[in-house]
């Protein structure tokens, strides 16, 4: 494999990685919603 290529994957992924775990921080570290509604919270599931 050439260098530029190499260089380019390695960047692509790093990219790649580096956005899904900022936004899988920022989830982590997100706080349960303020307050919850019951009709919204207990829908019923499946049939």
């Amino acid at each position: 494999m050439k260098t530029s290529a190499l260089i380019t994957m390695l960047l692509a992924n790093g990219i790649v990685i580096a956005m899904a775990g900022y936004f899988f921080w920022r989830v982590l570290r997100s706080g349960p919603p303020d307050e919850v509604d019951e009709d919204k919270a207990n829908f019923p599931r499946g049939g």
